[in-house]
């Protein structure tokens, strides 16, 4: 990992520690994810917004502890304030994650690896506590071919996700570079995958979402309801992704009492000394 990453100096998110406590409030962790759908050429605006619901699996190589997962771990070296959801390559979102990146990749084939970067916000409202959290920033799609790279070598891709993510991870003891190489990208997707019930892990071999039935029943190896239990299943792992939000904006707003109602706007930004860059939290109290 350390042949292609370049981690910048962060201190964790002074919002992380309340944002995960009231997560852990939910009964499910379920957010809105809003993306951007590139617009038919009659249009009058460039891109459209598609929102949809996910499930928050955690933070970027923080995978929350799971005693049903048999999945081989990564050494605890790494934290981030990525958050993190998984999907199927074969669902929309993904086409629009990558579609709205720098790269502009649209077509089937462009999409099917590792990468991304486009622009989304992902919304949690904690009834229990009165609160509203608001995440903006970029997508970036993790896949099968995370590992396919070398000095120099690799898709642009794969590239792209190892530089911007692995840029935002944070060693857990700052300042040591030992154990680098034994953090596996790899390893951790397929424990992302091994954190998935093996209903979930079965649905990775549905018929392709969002296509027509035409009547007719799906094929043998696309069957709905399946179980799975081989953590490299083919067909599933072939359409299975982790997807990771790196934050720029994360917004905090506190409804739990309104004659006290506040909202925190935290914009992360990366400031240069001469010890050399590290990124920075700023916030600012704002109305509700």
């Amino acid at each position: 990992m350390s042949t292609t990453t370049t981690h910048l100096t962060t201190p964790p998110a002074p919002w992380k520690s309340a944002f995960e406590s009231h997560i852990s409030k939910l009964p499910s962790p379920e957010f809105v994810l809003s993306t951007l759908h590139p617009a038919p050429p009659s249009s009058p605006t460039p891109f459209l917004p598609r929102l949809r619901y996910c499930i928050y699996r955690g933070m970027w190589a923080a995978l929350p502890e799971n005693k049903h997962n048999t999945a081989p771990q990564n050494p605890k070296l790494y934290d981030s304030d990525m958050p993190t959801f998984t999907t199927d390559v074969r669902m929309q979102k993904v086409g629009q994650i990558f579609a709205t990146s720098a790269g502009h990749a649209s077509s089937d084939e462009q999409v099917q690896g590792s990468g991304g970067g486009g622009p989304v916000e992902a919304v949690w409202w904690v009834k229990d506590t009165g609160t509203q959290w608001r995440v903006r920033g970029e997508a970036f799609v993790v896949g099968e071919d995370i590992d396919d790279v070398k000095e120099g070598e690799g898709s642009s891709g794969v590239r792209t996700v190892r530089s911007e993510v692995g840029r935002r991870m944070r060693r857990v003891d700052e300042g040591e570079t030992k154990g680098e190489e034994e953090w596996s990208w790899g390893r951790e997707l397929t424990a992302h995958f091994g954190n998935c019930s093996p209903g979930m892990r079965g649905s990775w071999k549905n018929p392709p979402p969002g296509t027509p039935t035409h009547n007719q029943q799906p094929d043998k190896d696309h069957q709905l309801g399946q179980k799975v239990e081989d953590l490299h299943d083919p067909i599933a792992r072939s359409n299975f992704r982790v997807v990771i939000i790196r934050p720029e904006e994360v917004e905090q707003l506190d409804i739990s009492d309104p004659a006290k109602a506040r909202r925190w706007l935290y914009t992360f930004v990366v400031e240069k000394g001469e010890e050399g860059e590290k990124g920075v939290w700023r916030c600012e109290e704002l109305w509700p």
